[in-house]
């Protein structure tokens, strides 16, 4: 278990670090590869299905088959089932990450313990929404994630249901369900890293993906706290299921882990106290430097594209150094 190690920097609000060993990249990608490396990332905890690989694809399983209308229901747009969709995320939303806010930031749990800004969020200060860093993410969270989230769940339920495209059953086709589960991760990371370098293009920068970067000391609610355009590019990695056959269970996993899947990359916290001496690492860092300094770790935690793409920053001197090198090379 990593111990925190104080960083040797001028801005003394950053506090911890976890050991760069655990920053290796994930062993799918390694060469040559080791069979039992992988094999702890895959079934390990925390790992690729454990907790929240499971997690989500649980957490579908029931919603689709206690709390949706049937298929039959959305073969025509009603305001009812519409709304009932829109309730039922947003009530998901709001248990999510306010559950992670109330422990980690209302009843701080832990204190400043694994916290990587040793600062609480802010308030009193006009970058934000009603001058509060909280109620500025919950703003953007409720009224624009949400409502966005939901307008893909509709349309994309409406097309299954009117037979545009294609529906797949889990009895028939069991391997390729299960394939399309496992592979999911890996496609939300090479549309998110996609659509994450568009908005870091200056112009799209300014105008849409600034609101997102305010939250430099991040936590649960700066998760999908975003503009609407970067919602409508955010959420659009469902369209994949406009193009090819699925259930709609993998419809409602994919968009609940964007959803919700945020509010863990945005905690705040390198790992979770679960107890005296056990703790959830949260695998969140990577995330946490791309807030901090802007131009590094576009992707997220599965497919090594910063890697690929030289954008990548791991906390230690050697990635420093590039990234000030990068930055040099650009201003000559």
């Amino acid at each position: 278990m990593a111990d925190s190690i104080e960083l040797k920097n001028d801005d003394q609000r950053v506090g911890y670090r976890p050991e760069q060993a655990t920053h290796g990249g994930h062993p799918l990608f390694r060469w040559p590869p080791h069979a039992t490396t992988i094999s702890k990332w895959l079934f390990g905890f925390p790992g690729f299905l454990w907790p929240w690989g499971v997690f989500f694809i649980g957490l579908a399983l029931l919603s689709w088959h206690f709390l949706m209308p049937d298929l039959n229901t959305m073969k025509h747009l009603s305001i009812r089932w519409i709304g009932l969709l829109f309730v039922q995320n947003l009530v998901l939303l709001v248990l999510f990450a306010g559950a992670w806010h109330l422990r980690l930031y209302v009843r701080k749990a832990q204190g400043t313990q694994f916290k990587y800004n040793s600062r609480w969020l802010s308030v009193d200060n006009p970058t934000f929404l009603f001058g509060n860093q909280l109620w500025d993410n919950v703003f953007w969270n409720v009224c624009s994630a949400v409502p966005i989230w939901t307008a893909y769940e509709v349309v994309t339920f409406w097309l299954q249901a009117n037979g545009y495209v294609a529906i797949v059953s889990w009895q028939d086709h069991p391997i390729y369900c299960v394939l399309l589960v496992v592979l999911m991760p890996f496609w939300n990371d090479v549309h998110f890293y996609i659509i994450h370098r568009l908005i870091h293009w200056p112009p799209l920068y300014r105008s849409v993906h600034y609101l997102h970067h305010k939250n430099v000391n991040v936590g649960p609610w700066s998760g999908v706290a975003m503009h609407p355009i970067e919602h409508l590019l955010f959420f659009s990695a469902v369209i994949l299921f406009w193009l090819i056959p699925s259930h709609p269970v993998h419809i409602v996993r994919l968009l609940q882990a964007l959803a919700l899947g945020p509010s863990l990359s945005h905690l705040g916290f390198g790992r979770v106290a679960l107890g005296r001496s056990r703790f959830l690492s949260t695998e969140d860092y990577m995330h946490f430097l791309h807030h901090k300094y802007v131009t590094v770790n576009y992707g997220a935690n599965v497919v090594p594209l910063d890697r690929w793409f030289g954008t990548y920053h791991d906390g230690t001197d050697e990635a420093q150094a590039a990234m000030n090198k990068r930055a040099r090379g650009k201003a000559l």
